[in-house]
């Protein structure tokens, strides 16, 4: 079992390997950070058009591959009832706690997806206000309007 400070990486429910919080964690600690390869728009395209799934926005000319096996953040399972954020600051992306999490609960960010082939991202994380795919909570409403399948 891999660890950080707060987290342990081990098999999740929601899918493959999850983080989950060691310790009590209170709202607005920054757990782990998201690093990667920082590289330009026109090469983030080619790596998502290689079905790489782990691409950050961090400017209008950078993106940011997590796609590294020294990223444990990378394993941080989408929920459309996310217990952390990623947040931007200083060209660097924090995963930090919107709530407090308790011990053994797996920590969660929503991947924020627009709507375009939302429906390629079904979603597996059995939140109560799960609306069937990943795409930021912006996009809930609309999602639910279609309905799951349509």
């Amino acid at each position: 079992m891999v660890e950080t400070d707060f987290l342990m990486f081990r098999t999740s429910s929601i899918h493959g390997t999850g983080g989950f919080a060691k310790a009590r964690i209170a709202c607005g600690t920054r757990l782990i950070e998201y690093v990667g390869a920082i590289i330009d728009k026109e090469e983030s395209l080619r790596r998502c058009m290689a079905d790489n799934p782990y691409i950050f926005t961090l400017d209008e000319q950078h993106d940011l591959d997590g796609d590294v096996p020294w990223n444990l953040a990378r394993f941080l399972n989408h929920s459309c009832s996310a217990n952390c954020d990623a947040e931007l600051d200083a060209g660097r992306i924090w995963i930090g706690a919107n709530r407090d999490i308790e011990p053994g609960e797996e920590v969660t960010i929503n991947y924020g997806y627009d709507l375009t082939e939302y429906k390629d991202y079904p979603c597996r994380c059995g939140a109560g206000n799960c609306v069937g795919y990943m795409v930021a909570e912006a996009f809930f409403d609309h999602v639910r309007s279609r309905g799951v399948g349509d």
